[in-house]
């Protein structure tokens, strides 16, 4: 029995919105998962900011195809679960990665970040990398440093003179 055309197209105009709505979209196959360990999978990817949702691939294809996104056919082959992370990519790739390591069923085949479709290495890299609040913290001591120690620099003679007119003071005030 198949869905009624309104109900399909309802679900195709969701894959759209939270496909527009996601900073990146990680796709895997979710074939042996029970539905205790989906629900454990659900847990996680909420605590790091990211919803798990289930979609027929050729509802997702057509979704995709209105978006005019890159094809992803190659990744909408068998069981596909979409994780919507809506914020920083970066804990969801990493909860969907400590997931698949620890059921060692779950198969991540890709995604779709900042505009790009990435395969399974490209997510593993991103569950590697810091948060984006701690990449922002790095580059702005990165961009601090110099500044602080041009300062310092600038500071030095004002410092130096400063230390040799007490000097002068302090042996004056002696004698």
């Amino acid at each position: 029995m198949s869905m009624p055309t309104a109900e399909k197209a309802a679900l195709v105009a969701e894959i759209k919105d939270r496909f527009v709505a996601a900073s990146g979209v990680i796709m895997a196959d979710y074939r042996g998962l029970t539905v205790k360990q989906m629900q454990g999978l659900r847990a996680k990817l909420r605590e790091a900011g990211a919803d798990l949702k289930v979609y027929k691939n050729t509802l997702a294809q057509i979704a995709l195809r209105e978006l005019a996104l890159p094809s992803m056919d190659s990744l909408l082959e068998g069981p596909t679960v979409f994780v919507f992370a809506t914020g920083d990519p970066v804990p969801a790739a990493k909860a969907l990665a400590d997931f698949a390591k620890e059921a060692k069923i779950l198969e991540v085949k890709g995604g779709y970040v900042d505009g790009a479709v990435i395969g399974p290495e490209q997510v593993k890299a991103l569950a590697s990398l810091p948060s984006r609040e701690v990449l922002v913290a790095q580059v702005m001591g990165l961009l601090v440093s110099p500044v602080r120690g041009f300062m310092s620099m600038c500071n030095a003679p004002a410092s130096a003179f400063a230390r040799a007119v007490k000097a002068v003071a302090d042996q004056k005030a002696a004698a």
